[in-house]
């Protein structure tokens, strides 16, 4: 085993990564953690010694990245390897708030179970990864670890309820792997699972006659008002006409996220200050809050929908620099393709109901065009264990390099989480 040393943030570069987060949901589907995943660019698909070394290198540069900003106020799965584990990159992490995950792969040693033992004794809490049995060499981790993951796609029923008996038997927090389906939740959250892993609440549940409820019908209704150029004092009158509408718009528009630098009190200061494409900006957003606000818990979508709407502007900036209205165009596709979720309708149903260009429509429709090929890119991070494969070359398409892409990435999450604190 090498003695590696990982505990100088200058003495390994980051360089050719990108990090994907995927949202870990409790039972009540509020956002309870995100597992953050690192991939090498400079590696194929799914190669786990240089996924490991992007991983050790970003945990070694945590002072420097900021975990706070990939997480927010989440709690942080991080992958680790018996490399990692018995090298000294644990002084960067802040122990309350991640957990170290450890790979299915890893072989376990006297050396290695002595290691986690002296970690957990510092406060450091793991999980086991992608268990698929009761073998020996889980049962000699199991006293040690806090959390299970077991993969939904890699498992017959049977021996999910058996592995989920045992776990619980033993004071375990188990965690679903891939759910991709509200059935997959629901099924085990009956079989008792604590925490829930996979993009199951970003999938629309198209149901006909679907109605939009009296608050979210305001906000459309205003952002027609602003998309057909409307007096401002009509726009005006349209806010004051529902009171919740004004606050919840007063509120947003004061996050600090939109650096203002002063305090915005009144309806009429908000439409001058901000203009109407930043106004239009709020109001998607208070679209996804609103349902979070009735405390249907729309938060993980409501996260995934600004972080991708500020992703998408944040390309767009970087690639078309100077052109403000293709960067405010790229965020109102960002945080659109996930309306069919929130509004329980086809995609093509949306967009003939809110008026959109036809570079709106086509990127998603059918993810095509400039702002189709963003989406995608964006996607493709957000499930990057199914389609890694495919990130590389978007961004060579797009001509961005790894290092641009994560620093975009970072200022994405950053804003989206102090965006969601002052949307709910």
């Amino acid at each position: 085993m090498s003695n590696r040393s990982f505990a100088d943030p200058q003495s390994a570069p980051v360089r050719d990564f990108y990090l994907g987060r995927q949202p870990i949901l409790d039972r009540n589907q509020a956002l309870f953690g995100y597992e953050m995943l690192f991939r090498s660019t400079a590696s194929g698909p799914a190669n786990i010694d240089t996924d490991m070394a992007a991983t050790a290198n970003v945990i070694a540069h945590t002072a420097h990245l900021g975990l706070e900003k990939v997480i927010g106020d989440a709690v942080g799965f991080l992958n680790v390897d018996a490399e990692v584990i018995m090298s000294d990159i644990f002084v960067f992490l802040p122990r309350d708030r991640v957990v170290l995950e450890i790979v299915d792969s890893m072989p376990v040693t006297p050396a290695v179970l002595a290691r986690i033992a002296e970690l957990t004794s510092h406060g450091f809490r793991f999980a086991l990864d992608d268990v698929a049995s009761d073998a020996p060499d889980v049962q000699a981790l199991l006293p040690l670890i806090d959390y299970v993951k077991l993969d939904l796609r890699d498992m017959p029923h049977s021996a999910l309820m058996r592995l989920t008996a045992t776990f619980r038997q033993a004071n375990k927090k188990l965690i679903a792997e891939k759910v991709e389906t509200r059935a997959e939740y629901e099924a085990c959250l009956a079989l008792g699972f604590d925490y829930f892993q996979g993009f199951y609440f970003a999938k629309p549940a198209v149901m006909s006659g679907r109605k939009l409820s009296p608050s979210q019908l305001a906000v459309m209704e205003l952002m027609t008002l602003i998309t057909s150029d409307a007096d401002n004092i009509e726009i005006e009158r349209a806010v004051k006409r529902d009171v919740t509408l004004a606050l919840n718009l007063l509120r947003l528009v004061n996050t600090p996220g939109l650096g203002t630098g002063y305090r915005i009190d009144s309806l009429s200061q908000a439409v001058m200050v901000l203009g109407r494409r930043q106004l239009q900006r709020w109001l998607q957003i208070m679209l996804y809050a609103e349902p979070a606000r009735r405390g249907q818990n729309l938060t993980p979508l409501l996260m995934l929908a600004t972080t991708r709407g500020r992703m998408l502007e944040l390309l767009a900036q970087r690639l078309r620099p100077g052109q403000r209205n293709i960067a405010d165009v790229a965020f109102t596709v960002g945080i659109m393709s996930l309306m069919d979720t929130l509004f329980g309708m086809s995609m093509a149903e949306i967009v003939t109901q809110i008026p959109v260009i036809d570079e709106v429509a086509s990127a998603l429709l059918h993810r095509s065009g400039f702002f189709g090929e963003l989406l995608h890119l964006s996607e493709c991070i957000e499930r990057m264990e199914e389609h890694e494969d495919l990130v590389a070359p978007a961004l060579r398409e797009l001509a961005i390099s790894s290092d641009e892409l994560v620093e975009l990435e970072m200022a994405a999450f950053e804003w989206s989480d102090t965006v969601v604190r002052y949307a709910i």
